[in-house]
């Protein structure tokens, strides 16, 4: 193969890994199982504070999240939890919008304008980045064990 040929190939190629990870993450291992969101109720002291902290259930965790115009809250704190618990998203946004989850397999999760309640599970352990695209913002990074 002539060497421009070759040179030019070489080039294709890291430009199409760089594509394919630009929205990766940093988490291990591969899920067979789909894990979606699904609608859940949080409660009324879950909506004061942006912040993740464990609800009555234990076993269940609620990251409160606020959109107003192109500011969220909270912006980019880190938070554990724990793999294969119910994770509840309490959003509270003044425009619809998509948090993308980059879990195994990725998550796109949208919400209406309002108030809006998400439930997901991450069954792999590593880091997962929930953020928002449209802000180019992590929301939150969620170190699963």
């Amino acid at each position: 193969m002539p060497r421009p040929l070759r040179s030019g190939l070489i080039g294709l190629l890291a430009v199409v890994c760089l594509a394919v990870s630009a929205c990766g993450s940093e988490e291990s291992g591969a899920s067979d199982e789909p894990v979606k969101p699904e609608p859940s109720a949080a409660s009324p002291s879950d909506q004061a504070n942006p912040s993740a902290k464990p609800t009555k259930a234990a076993s269940r965790m609620t990251i409160d999240i606020a959109f107003k115009g192109d500011k969220v809250e909270p912006d980019g704190v880190e938070r554990e939890a724990k793999a294969g618990k119910p994770i509840t998203l309490h959003i509270v946004a003044d425009a619809p919008g998509e948090i993308h989850v980059h879990s195994s397999p990725e998550q796109e999760i949208q919400y209406p304008k309002g108030t809006s309640d998400k439930t997901l599970t991450i069954d792999q352990p590593g880091v997962v980045e929930v953020e928002s695209h449209h802000l180019h913002t992590v929301i939150v990074q969620l170190e699963v064990r």
